[in-house]
């Protein structure tokens, strides 16, 4: 059977386009929170295959996806490169900060992301053929912020100073990320990934200079060693928030497809990637939060403003305070031109 996904990610336009969406796998799933509640941290939930992959089913099986995205976290990575990384209630993801010294101890042991792998093979083999797999990382900038400043902060004010004071240590990080996120999603593929997914969720806020710098670079780093180990399935860049860098971006990196925030209108987006580049996104998650009539025109104005290839989704995430209800009505509409909005 046909996997629209991929139809469109091929340059087609397929009409009414596949959706998935962002985060879809979360805490506004009651299903979700029962299987949360049996890992004992975030990481260990990450790391538990039968946990895993039963999380990333659910939104399919709950509300038909045309695609299932992996569960796991991009701040993965900087485990392999011996950093501690954990999640503390109402703080998020917490971090010793690096130092310079520090970047050069990495001893990269891949070893870790084994049971990630796994996770990948049952979720293949349990979804539909029809259906489309997608893997992940998080791009190398974004996770050096977290790494460089020990948590997620407003600004990543204390990331940019590092790169523009520690240039080559900057460097030597962003290549120890690429080479590690590159063949985390290589390993992800050969376990059955249909598309990869490279998340760079803080590329918002730099300058044309630092944007070529912290983000195409690396991200061509990893889509040139993905391409040279010999997968060739699609891979979807998110540059969230990057304004007019990201024509840039999508023209240089290497990506198949590029998704777009909700700050783009779609229309003007197209203008400044290649023509015939399949686009993924940008419903705002805020509508999908209220519903009523403040979604259905949120829906139906992305719907309105599609040309070309494209598959739609969210400009971000679900949160965990979203109705299920309003997701229904989104795929209702997307996919019969009429949802029932409450």
């Amino acid at each position: 059977m046909p996997k629209n996904v991929l139809n469109v990610l091929s340059g087609k336009i397929e009409t009414p386009p596949p959706i998935w969406m962002m985060r879809q796998a979360g805490r506004h799933l009651p299903e979700y929170l029962e299987i949360r509640a049996q890992a004992k941290n975030f990481i260990d939930f990450c790391f538990s295959p039968d946990l895993a992959s039963e999380v990333t089913l659910q939104p399919v099986r709950r509300y038909d996806m045309d695609a299932a995205i992996l569960f796991a976290d991009i701040l993965l990575v900087p485990i392999t490169l011996g950093r501690d990384v954990r999640f503390e209630k109402g703080v998020g993801p917490v971090l010793d900060p690096l130092s310079v010294a520090d970047i050069r101890k990495f001893d990269p042991d891949m070893s870790h992301l084994e049971p990630v792998y796994e996770t990948v093979r049952r979720v293949r083999a349990e979804l539909d053929e029809n259906k489309t797999l997608i893997g992940f990382c998080g791009g190398p900038w974004t996770v050096a912020t977290y790494m460089i400043e020990g948590r997620g902060t407003p600004s990543k004010e204390g990331a940019k100073r590092f790169a523009y004071e520690h240039p080559e240590a900057m460097d030597e990080l962003l290549k120890a990320l690429a080479e590690t996120s590159a063949l985390y999603l290589i390993k992800q593929a050969q376990a059955g990934a249909d598309v990869l997914k490279i998340f760079e969720s803080w590329a918002e806020g730099l300058s044309p200079a630092l944007f070529d710098r912290l983000v195409i670079a690396p991200t061509k780093m990893i889509i040139d060693r993905v391409r040279s180990a010999g997968i060739n399935c699609p891979i979807i860049g998110f540059p969230r928030g990057a304004g007019l860098n990201a024509g840039r971006y999508a023209h240089k990196t290497g990506v198949t497809a590029i998704a777009a925030g909700t700050d783009v209108p779609l229309h003007k987006f197209r203008e400044i990637i290649p023509s015939a580049m399949p686009v993924q996104g940008n419903l705002d998650p805020l509508a999908l939060r209220i519903g009523g009539k403040a979604l259905e025109a949120a829906v139906q104005n992305v719907l309105d403003q599609i040309t070309g290839p494209h598959i739609f989704n969210l400009g971000h995430g679900v949160s965990p305070d979203v109705k299920i209800e309003n997701v229904h009505a989104v795929i209702n509409h997307v996919r019969t031109g009429r949802g029932d909005y409450v």
